[in-house]
């Protein structure tokens, strides 16, 4: 990421105080923050002159003292920045230009409150300046509403999670003791105001969770720091002690940002960037190795293609058929997920039946490179093998089931994208918690799971799924694993590997590769499907997993979204719905394209039957321009993708 930041230091203030009151606006002045730092340090924000969130509390509690209880005051700056910066792996946009006004509070007991108000949102983080390490004990994170929003939520009974629960929709003033603690990204609507809650920079600290046990009230819960482990498997330990801090860190540190995106019209959320906005600019010196792309994965279809003349299987001719495919579609990489290796233990000796070293000359024959799935448990204890796959000619690695984000975790995240890039290797975090800024830091972090996704089968309906582009797509990529070739509405919907089945229409499907944001996106169905459908891996395999530039044609949350995305002088278009009964009518208009060109346009829509049959889709073809618009049918559970090429002139 390269990132030019204009920063302008406009007020500053000196001395002891007790009892102050601070604003802060956002660039364009429709939001403000009211600070208020008495006893306690409390903040407030106002949307367009009203009152969204009042009286929000910010704490941090080490061992010795809590920070902001009776805090003085020692000095203040208020702060103005105009940044320009380019991700690395740019998901929406390839440039990010944004500005923010902000105001430091430095508190006499070495600590500071740093807070920064943009146009989408505003943040705040604690920065403390004190000897040695601290251990913290908990951390004040609580948000009041001062309305009734409803709380679109994945709660989870216990830290140890996955992150992949189906999202619930609760009432704000339906909360109350006993509830399940949600995960983040925490997404509030109502009719006045969206506030899409996340955290940015998480590094060498536990991931929060909040609580919803009190009416209009969020707070921010931690898991315990972990002392001693037990076995519990080939992929996983047993948590036997814990701390009694959730934190043990340096004195002198940034902690995580906290965010919160404030929108008026659901569509902004879709292009949200804060958590690439805050987080730490990326630290690698060179990325020129780095390539995001697409994968074929032979996981979900069980590694059983069809009409071939061998044994499908976790072996060497099955590998080699994927190869085969990828290379014809230009596909970059194959996954060998599990199965690949002898034992989930040992990532040094393949399957018996595999000669992997034959595989990867026989894929780099094919310019096609190899990615190898990995538990967490054993890279931890084989930490030495990103040296041994660079040696091999390994491109990534998956690595799976971590399902915990303590800070133990958290910093085992940073040390495996550290080592990875030290190789040249990227890595796909599967069995993780959600992006919160690594991905920034290290842009080798190419996706996460954290997700439910299309490999969960029937659990990935499309009423779960038309949540993501607003909640885990908005915070950072995401593994969802698109691309079923045999497609079903609900009533009829069954499936099992090797005949994995996805929820939707086929025309859904094709939708999600323009829709979900992923710098390494999967073809989870099976290549001889795909070579089947032939028109439609066509179409699939040409869309980007980068961006140029992203636009929102139309959204709801939870029901409908229509996105146009740039990549050079090409657009691609994507929109999906829920399982409404009646068909959905779209009028896109294509001012998005340039004013000068001529563009070629293929589409796939919702077949006539599709509503009753999921793999019934039509193609269409023709020549438009920036002055023409479109009218778009998805019936439920539908789609609608198309790709506009620019004519020779």
């Amino acid at each position: 990421m390269k990132q030019v930041v204009a920063l302008l230091i406009f007020g500053f203030s000196l001395g002891l105080s007790y009892g102050q009151e601070y604003q802060v606006m956002s660039p364009q002045g429709d939001l403000e923050l009211q600070i208020s730092v008495k006893d306690e340090i409390a903040y407030s924000v106002l949307k367009k002159g009203q009152v969204v969130m009042q009286n929000n509390k910010a704490a941090l509690q080490l061992e010795d003292k809590t920070l902001g209880q009776n805090p003085k005051i020692k000095a203040t700056k208020t702060t103005q920045a105009k940044v320009q910066n380019a991700p690395a792996v740019p998901l929406k946009f390839n440039m990010l230009e944004y500005e923010y006004n902000g105001i430091i509070i430095e508190f006499r007991e070495d600590f500071s409150l740093e807070f920064r108000v943009f146009n989408e949102g505003l943040a705040y983080r604690f920065i403390t300046d004190k000897k040695g390490d601290v251990e913290v004990i908990s951390e004040t994170f609580d948000v009041h509403l001062v309305d009734e929003f409803t709380a679109h939520l994945q709660q989870t009974p216990s830290f140890k999670t996955s992150y992949e629960y189906p999202y619930t929709h609760l009432k704000t003033s339906a909360f109350k003791d006993g509830n399940k603690m949600s995960t983040l990204p925490v997404l509030l609507e109502s009719d006045m105001v969206n506030i899409l809650i996340s955290e940015s920079d998480l590094s060498d600290y536990p991931a929060m969770f909040l609580n919803t046990e009190k009416a209009n009230t969020l707070s921010g819960v931690f898991p315990l720091y972990p002392l001693e482990f037990g076995d519990d498997g080939d992929r996983s330990v047993k948590i036997l002690k814990e701390a009694n801090y959730i934190a043990k860190t340096s004195g002198k540190r940034n902690f995580p940002w906290r965010y919160f995106q404030i929108t008026t019209k659901d569509a902004d959320i879709l292009t949200n960037t804060l958590t690439t906005k805050l987080a730490t600019p990326n630290t690698l010196k060179n990325t020129d190795w780095l390539k995001p792309g697409q994968v074929s994965w032979e996981w979900w279809n069980g590694a059983s293609p069809y009409n071939v003349d061998f044994k499908a299987g976790f072996n060497e001719e099955t590998y080699k058929y994927f190869i085969d495919f990828a290379a014809s579609f230009d596909i970059p990489y194959i996954i060998m997920d599990e199965g690949w290796a002898k034992t989930t233990t040992d990532p040094y000796t393949p399957n018996p039946d595999i000669d992997l070293f034959e595989l990867i000359e026989y894929a780099k024959a094919r310019d096609v490179k190899i990615v190898l799935w990995l538990t967490w448990l054993t890279v931890e204890k084989n930490f030495e093998l990103f040296e041994k796959f660079q040696d091999w000619g390994i491109a990534g690695v998956k690595i799976d089931f971590m399902d915990r984000s303590d800070q133990w975790m958290v910093n085992f995240y940073e040390r495996v994208a550290a080592e990875a890039a030290k190789h040249e290797l990227f890595v796909d975090f599967h069995g993780s918690f959600k992006p919160a800024g690594l991905e920034i830091k290290y842009p080798n972090v190419l996706s996460y799971e954290g997700v439910l996704g299309l490999e969960q089968m029937e659990r990935a309906t499309t009423e779960n799924s038309l949540y993501l582009p607003f909640m885990r797509n908005a915070v950072g990529p995401m593994d969802f694993t698109p691309g079923a070739m045999i497609n079903m509405q609900p009533e009829v919907y069954y499936s099992r590997r090797p005949n994995s089945a996805g929820l939707g229409t086929r025309a859904y499907q094709m939708a999600l590769f323009v829709v979900f944001e992923s710098g390494l996106q999967m073809l989870a169905d099976n290549p001889t499907n795909y070579f089947r459908e032939k028109e439609c891996t066509n179409f699939i395999t040409q869309v980007p997993t980068t961006w140029d530039e992203t636009v929102v044609l139309d959204a709801k949350i939870g029901e409908y979204v229509v996105i146009a995305k740039r990549k050079g002088n090409t657009w691609y278009t994507g929109a999906i719905t829920n399982g409404v009964e009646n068909t959905r009518e779209f009028e896109i208009n294509l001012d998005f394209l340039n004013a000068e060109a001529l563009y070629e346009m293929t589409s796939f829509e919702d077949g006539i039957n599709a509503g009753r049959q999921g793999m019934d889709y039509k193609k269409n073809g023709g020549t438009v321009k920036n002055e023409d618009s479109l009218t778009i049918t998805l019936v439920r559970n539908g789609g609608w993708a198309a790709v506009f090429k620019p004519k020779a002139q």
